[in-house]
């Protein structure tokens, strides 16, 4: 427990608003599902939320919680990438766009093996 009186930590409170954070996720899910219709479906099973509340994040309305933004992030490489820009570490973030960048050239290559 920490006393009542005395120095408190330094609180460093950057530009970001909760507006502004729910417009960032829901832009990174638009990014990961694209123009898929069935994007809220996916992040109601990634997450265990209801469609309304997958279809609010995907508008911006509201914002993930922090248990459901790990779970986001764990399926999706763009909310992951957009959570270490917030947190300003580009550095990790570059991780998350290979990653994406992998994931999307296996696809391609599945699909070609299908063709051939």
């Amino acid at each position: 427990m920490f006393p009542k009186k005395g120095s408190s930590f330094p609180i460093r409170r950057t530009a970001l608003t909760d507006a502004e954070f729910a417009q960032v996720i829901a832009a990174a899910l638009k990014v990961e599902f694209g123009s898929a219709r069935n994007g809220t479906k996916i992040i109601t099973r990634w997450t265990g939320v209801s469609e309304r509340t997958a279809k609010n994040w995907l508008n911006g309305t509201n914002a993930p919680n922090g248990v459901h933004l790990v779970l986001l992030a764990k399926e999706s490489n763009a909310v992951l990438k957009a959570f270490m820009l917030m947190a300003d570490r580009p550095e990790l973030s570059l991780e998350a766009s290979l990653l994406s960048l992998r994931r999307i050239l296996v696809e391609t290559i599945a699909a070609l093996d299908q063709i051939m």
